[in-house]
């Protein structure tokens, strides 16, 4: 099973271990709640070197991004990150991505980490003569600084503040160090890849200006709590970004594989529908448990406790999708329990 470059860092820590997207890596230190808490208010700093990244350079390769993923890069300048997805003909997700366009024909593909080789495969049987793929991932690590207090960390270390989906490099110990404005928690921070080799002294150095580590635990409490998709539960290749609520996701000023396949679901409309909900109390609902309102029927997608609220939250699917004023039930250990629907974010 691959480790992170900060393996060992995270032993010494005390971190609990989890297999994520086939990588060993850590879900908590001292505690989910502890952490989500130290993110919300101050700042923490997750080890996400599982996440996929490759290059894609070279004349062509803004056409190509352009055919594989639902988004337009072209609508953001270098210097930008933006999210987006890839698609099968029918419309499903493979996965959700984020995109560093660099300069006008350099990109770095940020895919979910399970999904790395399958989409950098897409992508190289895909491309022209004269565009290049290079895995990213084999030599760094990546790192995510995210919470109210982090821009005053990224400053103190690397000399740089990320502004929001804005990239930048600063320095690090005399090495050039990536970084861009993203995140999964909803707080103000940015992500860092920074090569294998100095990558345990950035993270003590981030540590030691404030950063309180945290584990992949607290990472999904924290996404939760803003209505942020997973890839795997939230979103699948049997869901479009339509029925999960995402259709701003999709430019439709540009031809991409599954484009039809939308266009024809707006016209016929949605099989299922993505929706939110709220606890009567601190009851989880999990991944896979029903869901139910009128005829309507589904299944939880994400649910989890909410440390900033103190309820459990959710998010599920209902077929056929149903009207704004329909009552929604989650069963949970053989009990169906009426819950509040909201639209995410839960956060707020």
């Amino acid at each position: 099973m691959p480790h992170s470059p900060l393996h060992e860092d995270h032993v010494r820590l005390g971190a609990r271990f989890v297999d994520f997207a086939g990588w060993e890596m850590p879900v908590q230190y001292v505690g989910v709640i502890a952490e989500h808490e130290a993110v919300r208010n101050h700042a923490g700093v997750f080890d996400v070197s599982h996440l996929g990244r490759f290059s894609v350079e070279g004349p062509g390769s803004t056409d190509l991004l352009l055919e594989l993923l639902c988004n337009n890069i072209t609508h953001i300048e270098p210097g930008r990150a933006q999210y987006t997805m890839s698609l099968n003909e029918d419309g499903g997700v493979l996965d959700d991505i984020i995109v560093w366009r660099w300069d006008t024909d350099r990109y770095w593909v940020i895919p979910n980490g399970a999904n790395d080789d399958a989409i950098r495969a897409r992508f190289a049987a895909a491309a022209p003569s004269g565009v290049s793929i290079e895995p990213i991932r084999t030599n760094t690590a990546m790192l995510a600084l995210q919470g109210p207090e982090s821009p005053a960390i990224f400053e103190s270390v690397l000399g740089v503040v990320p502004g929001r989906f804005r990239l930048g490099e600063g320095t690090f110990h005399g090495r050039s160090v990536a970084v861009a404005g993203t995140g999964y928690t909803g707080e103000r921070g940015g992500e860092i890849v920074v090569e294998a080799e100095a990558a345990s002294d950035l993270f003590a150095a981030l540590l030691d200006a404030g950063a309180t580590a945290c584990g992949l635990g607290s990472r999904d409490t924290l996404r939760l709590e803003m209505g942020y998709p997973l890839y795997g539960q939230d979103l699948d290749p049997e869901t479009t970004p339509l029925e999960a609520d995402l259709g701003w996701v999709v430019a439709w000023d540009h031809d991409f594989v599954g484009k039809a396949a939308l266009e024809q679901e707006r016209n016929t409309g949605l099989r299922k529908k993505l929706e939110g909900f709220v606890m009567p109390g601190r009851k989880i609902a999990r991944h896979g448990y029903p869901m139910r309102s009128e005829s309507s029927t589904g299944s939880v997608a994400s649910g989890n406790f909410s440390p900033t609220l103190g309820r459990g939250i959710g998010m599920g699917y209902l077929a056929p999708p149903i009207d704004a004023d329909s009552t929604i039930e989650v069963e949970v250990r053989g009990e169906w329990i009426p819950v509040e629907r909201k639209k995410p974010p839960f956060k707020g």
